[in-house]
């Protein structure tokens, strides 16, 4: 088992006291949004018609490990957080267990940000062979596919030696990040080859192909908007996380500082904050989803209104 050495010790309290009762104050927060905002994002998801099986399913998954992080990771933060300032240091125990939950959601959070980069790639890219291609059992595969991973990760902390982790998570962590790249310079690549087609053919189409072409351009520029929105989710992703791969480099190349020590509170409220502002990025570029959330919000404040009303 690898070794384990807990990073704050007593005498560190005073010292990050401040940054603890504030990271405490913020992920209490965050874990009331992302557990609400997720419960609605799945309903509205879910009643969103308009949306095909395969791209819900990556969201569902998406939402669901959101969930999670506010309904189980962060409850555990806390409880982490308040004992050490009340200077009862956790073991290594706990660290390890906090470690694997962790890693479970955050890795199904993170591959399934790659399917979903991946996936709006195929849909643009096959275009009419995409609904063959990607069917609803290879879609659901693939994300118990990326579950059972994330679990092989996490539990991998008990067993595998850190330098060996560090260096392979890093090295997946590039590879996704690449694929993702080529995948998204290879969309905006589609979108401005189809452009072009569309307005050089304008010319020799007669009216009932310009017909035929308007229905395919609404089609196509559907998968345009949920790509942004896929591609926005990402940008997200990866700026909340940003600050927690920095922390992760300088505590492999350094001694843990006090600095060090207050960036580690610092970097998990940024992850935390992933998970709530996720259902706000599908509700900023996903009208769809938008609307269906907001019907769900109105219809829960009718329904409260009338309980109220009528005793």
């Amino acid at each position: 088992m690898p070794s384990c050495q807990p990073l704050l010790q007593k005498p560190d309290v005073d010292d990050i006291r401040s940054t603890g009762i504030a990271s405490y104050v913020l992920s209490s927060f965050l874990s009331c949004t992302a557990i609400l905002l997720n419960i609605a994002t799945i309903h509205g998801i879910r009643k969103t018609s308009s949306l095909s099986n395969t791209l819900k399913i990556f969201l569902l998954s998406l939402a669901v490990s959101d969930v999670c992080v506010g309904l189980v990771v962060q409850p555990f933060f806390i409880s982490i957080v308040v004992r050490v300032l009340q200077r009862n240091i956790p073991g290594c125990t706990t660290y390890r267990a906090f470690d694997v939950i962790s890693h479970v959601f955050s890795g199904a959070s993170f591959f399934g940000v790659i399917a979903l980069s991946v996936d709006r790639f195929l849909a643009l890219h096959l275009h009419l062979r995409y609904q063959e291609l990607v069917t609803h059992k290879r879609v659901v595969a693939v994300v118990i596919s990326i579950w059972l991973f994330s679990f092989f990760i996490a539990f991998s902390i008990l067993w595998v030696p850190n330098t060996i982790r560090f260096i392979s998570a890093s090295l997946v962590g590039i590879v996704c990040i690449l694929l993702t790249k080529i995948a998204y310079c290879k969309i905006y690549l589609t979108v401005k080859r189809h452009k072009n087609h569309i307005q050089s053919s304008k010319v020799r189409e007669t009216p009932e192909e310009q017909f035929q072409r308007v229905g395919e351009m609404t089609h196509f520029v559907s998968l345009v908007k949920t790509a942004v929105g896929v591609f926005c989710v990402y940008l997200v992703f990866l700026m909340c996380h940003l600050p927690f791969v920095a922390y992760i480099v300088f505590i492999a190349i350094s001694r843990p500082t006090i600095a060090l020590k207050r960036l580690n509170f610092i970097a998990s409220i940024f992850v935390f904050l992933n998970s709530s502002l996720n259902p706000v990025v599908y509700c900023w570029k996903m009208r769809h989803i938008r609307s269906a959330i907001i019907n769900v919000l109105r219809s829960i404040t009718t329904s409260n209104r009338t309980s109220v009303a009528d005793p």
